[in-house]
């Protein structure tokens, strides 16, 4: 498959409250060895020479994204997100199928900075040809515990074999995910990741095995993480 038919698409309209509250600044936005996260990830993204151009979604007030530097040798564009993850892909899939008509598009996340070249080539690898496309995603390791609704006391131990911790980046034919993210919505049901809505749609994605260190940042907590994980990966690259 050739680079002009792979296309990323980064949803970036978040707040990420989680991590930052009130006026400060997103956290996608937050430095990490003195570069904001957002670049991180998208250069991550498009590190393997099958990916093309990328489409960012943005927040309608949002002036830092547009008036970042984006230092790639492959067009990046930007477009308004919306009211959740799913209106923002589904808008930056739009936009990028008109402009570029990619045959895959791959989502990334904003906040995952750290995903390496040998888990992007590994995805790349086993999903472009499926016809149902594929995920990066970790076998669940720690003993998994339900809580109540009221208190955070254990209702069960959960059973985790054959269970997975979806990450990101996701890939997925272009057309597939536009008709499975607009299905979602028009149905009330946004998915909390594009895999769920090819899931909704009857499509079974292909999990490959990614890395702990594709953190997705959400903490603030994860933020001196993020930059030892960076820091060890820039100071041990080939």
């Amino acid at each position: 498959m050739s680079a002009r038919c792979l296309h990323v698409i980064i949803p970036a309209a978040g707040a990420g409250r989680r991590l930052a509250a009130g006026g400060e600044l997103p956290k996608q936005y937050r430095p990490l060895l003195g570069k904001p996260m957002l670049l991180w990830s998208v250069e991550r993204a498009t590190a393997d020479s099958r990916v093309g151009g990328v489409t960012v979604a943005l927040a309608p007030d949002d002036h830092l994204g547009k008036s970042l530097a984006w230092d790639l040798d492959r067009p990046v564009d930007t477009v308004v997100g919306g009211e959740t993850r799913a209106h923002s892909v589904l808008n930056a899939l739009r936009h990028a199928r008109a402009t570029a008509d990619p045959d895959r598009v791959l989502v990334h996340d904003a906040a995952r900075p750290c995903l390496d070249r040998e888990s992007l080539a590994r995805l790349l690898d086993h999903g472009l040809d499926d016809p149902a496309g594929a995920i990066l995603a970790e076998p669940v390791s720690d003993t998994l515990k339900r809580a109540g609704e009221d208190e955070p006391r254990i209702l069960e131990t959960v059973n985790r074999e054959g269970l997975w911790a979806a990450q990101t980046p996701q890939l997925f034919p272009a057309d597939a995910l536009e008709a499975a993210l607009t299905a979602q919505l028009e149905a009330g049901a946004p998915p909390t990741d594009e895999a769920g809505a090819m899931e909704a749609a009857g499509h079974r994605p292909l999990l490959v095995a990614g890395s702990r260190t594709n953190l997705k940042v959400t903490w603030a907590a994860d933020l001196p993480l993020a930059e030892a994980i960076l820091k060890h990966q820039l100071e041990n690259a080939p």
